[in-house]
């Protein structure tokens, strides 16, 4: 591996060649991944992507001028102190928009620097003249891509996207959110209550409902996992999905159980009763901001559940 500073004029051609062949097929990697679900924004990716295809042809003309026909395998990855390697963000599946786009953003970045610092280096004037101009052009492509986005996305376009989007977030994460959150909150209560009755004693109450908590979110968490690999649902990773689904059911759980710290048995279960209500109201917002439902609606669905799964366990812990 070799300095940048130690790169011949040949080597640093042949590394920008490189870049640029690279970073076009990472736009064109981005627009295949947001075609289906962002057409729009695809279209930009692939005019950069576009771009990219002219710089490189242009730097392979003064290479051929300057060096000949062989021209050197050299990379990112070859060079020390200065380009890093990138992630491969552009083989992930879904894509995130933004994501994308700050990315993109920081490929630009990293690519001026790159060439005014070649250009720095540079002794030939043609070399240096051309290493100079493609430095404005990668500075000029923040406006480009502000421009192409201003004559592709359309304000229609824009809010279709806009929808994509939100529904993605809807489907990868307030949906396994919720109904992780609604088991933990709704399932635990039998054991919890039936726990607190049948022993009246706090702590064996507390380990209780840490002990289903914990055990429905892994259960959870498995089940949201395996159910869907997001392939063709666009629900996006099941790891992640999992990971949501998982852990807000163990917050469910958990909420009711703390109380239970609490030594006076009374008191601890007036807390529990109280924390319920609040996370059955949670509930209840959440499907009606994220999910369309009628708050009323909502919180009757939820509360009617909620009161059977409560009244069963206090009957079963008193029995």
């Amino acid at each position: 591996m070799k300095q940048f500073s130690d790169l011949t004029e040949q080597e640093v051609l042949a590394l920008a060649i490189t870049n640029e062949e690279e970073d076009s097929r990472i736009y064109r990697g981005f627009a295949e991944g947001l075609r289906e679900q962002f057409p729009s924004s695809a279209q930009v990716f692939e005019e950069m992507a576009e771009e990219e295809v002219h710089h490189r042809a242009m730097l392979y003309d003064l290479y051929r001028q300057r060096f000949g026909e062989y021209l050197p395998l050299i990379r990112r990855q070859d060079v020390k102190g200065f380009l890093h390697p990138k992630k491969p963000l552009w083989l992930m599946r879904p894509l995130g928009l933004e994501e994308v786009r700050k990315f993109a953003e920081n490929m630009e970045f990293e690519a001026e620097r790159f060439y005014r610092k070649a250009a720095e280096n540079a002794r030939d004037a043609s070399v240096r003249e051309l290493l100079i101009t493609l430095a404005e052009a990668e500075a000029g492509h923040e406006s480009l891509a502000h421009k192409l986005t201003a004559k592709i996305l359309t304000e229609n376009a824009r809010a279709e996207e806009h929808e994509t989007a939100r529904r993605m977030f809807l489907l990868q994460y307030v949906q396994p959110g919720l109904v992780g959150l609604m088991d933990g909150s709704v399932s635990t209560l039998a054991p919890l209550f039936a726990a607190a009755f049948a022993t009246h004693n706090t702590w064996e109450t507390f380990l209780v409902g840490m002990a289903a908590s914990v055990g429905a979110g892994i259960s959870m968490g498995f089940a949201e996992a395996l159910s869907d690999d997001g392939s063709l649902t666009g629900r996006g990773a099941p790891w992640l999905r999992g990971l949501v689904s998982g852990l807000m059911t163990t917050i469910g759980g958990v909420g009711h159980a703390l109380p239970y710290l609490i030594p006076d048995f009374y008191i601890a279960t007036i807390v529990a009763v109280i924390v319920v209500v609040i996370e059955l109201g949670v509930i209840s917002w959440i499907r009606y901001k994220y999910m369309d439902t009628p708050f009323l609606k909502a919180a009757f669905q939820i509360v009617v559940g909620g009161v059977l799964v409560f009244i069963s366990g206090i009957l079963i812990g008193s029995s």
